[in-house]
């Protein structure tokens, strides 16, 4: 593996590194995780994304993960070894799209074995990332390991975000299979602090009732108790980032989802909540959010065995990051392998599996991948 950190964060600078690697014998393909602000364009990067003759693969994150360092602006570039299978999928929010019949035509010469692992980079935005995970898990299952997460901005405005050999685009996710072992690790530390609640109604992301009453009311009277802060028109989300919802799964953890703002009296959340499907608010303290980024890398390590790793990818919620705020290098260390290089983001929403689990979409969610 070849790392290089640019904290310029400049087009020039992506475009010099890209040239290098792409000349370099020993790289087989490129992953790219760049920030935010950097305020990167098409017009300003395509130029050298498509120049670019090697497999390119990545997104834009709010921050991103250098050894114990988190940068709001910079950019990561890795050479890899071994050269990735790319494929880019746009049209992730369109509402009829047949993501398995997608699939099934655009995986046609895709060499997906078992003991490969997929990055999967989406636009955290769009509003049909769990159509495109449950169809992906029905094309591919547990033959391979999965990471990756939601690209994009903490502002939420929607922009081009995910990158590949075609450009930056926007409401897409880019996956890039590599032939290379890897042990995932996923864990969360929330715990509930309310009953269960049943969907009654939702759209993609946007939950409208909560046993046939309007969402935000629901919410807002359960977290307003246990927090014993009030919201108002501007702070719905400082409070917010502290309780989430969880989604039961059998035989596994909570699938967490974020809600990130109201509409009108319904919530939107980073990923889809189907309807009928029931969630229980939660919360979390600083110790229980570590506890569960120290066990990712356990259960990354456990599921690896024996296989020598070369690099640690963290993937883990901005989230995480504004609730622990000036602790947060305490979850970089929770996390990290000492005997490793260490690359990642802070996502909106994480994608993994461990090779046993069901695929998921997660938020407020600690993934480490050991590859």
């Amino acid at each position: 593996m070849k790392i290089t950190c640019d904290e310029t964060g400049t087009p020039e600078s992506l475009a010099v590194l890209l040239a290098q690697l792409d000349g370099d014998p020993a790289v087989g393909g490129i992953l790219i995780l760049a920030c935010d602000d950097n305020h990167f364009t098409p017009a300003a990067v395509d130029p050298a994304l498509r120049a670019t003759q090697k497999p390119v693969f990545g997104g834009v994150f709010p921050q991103i993960i250098h050894g114990q360092k988190c940068l709001t602006r910079g950019t990561i570039v890795v050479g890899l070894p071994m050269a990735p299978q790319v494929l880019l999928l746009d049209g992730v929010s369109q509402p009829e799209r047949d993501f398995d019949a997608v699939l099934d035509t655009a995986t046609q010469g895709l060499s997906v074995a078992e003991g490969k692992t997929m990055f999967i980079f989406v636009d955290g935005l769009a509003t049909r990332i769990g159509a495109l995970i449950d169809a992906l898990f029905n094309t591919f299952g547990l033959r391979i390991n999965y990471l990756g997460g939601g690209c994009g901005s903490l502002s939420f405005v929607p922009k081009p975000c995910v990158m590949g050999n075609q450009g930056l685009v926007q409401d897409a996710a880019v996956l890039a299979v590599i032939d290379a072992p890897s042990g995932i690790g996923v864990a969360h530390g929330w715990q509930p602090v309310s009953e269960g609640f049943k969907v009654t109604e939702s759209t993609g992301n946007v939950i409208h009732t909560l046993d046939w009453r309007p969402a935000y009311p629901v919410y807002k009277e359960i977290v307003e108790s246990h927090s014993g802060l009030r919201f108002d028109d501007s702070n719905f989300f400082s409070i917010a980032k502290g309780y989430p919802f969880g989604i039961a799964k059998l035989d596994a953890e909570m699938v967490v989802r974020d809600p990130i703002m109201t509409q009108n009296e319904s919530l939107v959340c980073v990923g889809e909540v189907p309807q009928g499907t029931f969630v229980r608010i939660l919360n979390g303290n600083q110790d229980s959010l570590l506890s569960a980024a120290a066990r990712a890398h356990d259960l990354a390590k456990e599921a690896l065995g024996s296989h020598p790793a070369q690099i640690e990818v963290f993937v883990d919620c901005i989230s995480r990051f504004l609730f622990l705020e000036e602790n947060f290098d305490l979850e970089l260390n929770a996390a990290k392998d000492a005997q490793l290089p260490v690359v990642g983001a802070l996502t909106l929403g994480e994608i993994a599996n461990n090779g046993n689990d069901y695929l998921e979409f997660y938020n407020k969610t600690a993934v480490v991948g050991l590859i």
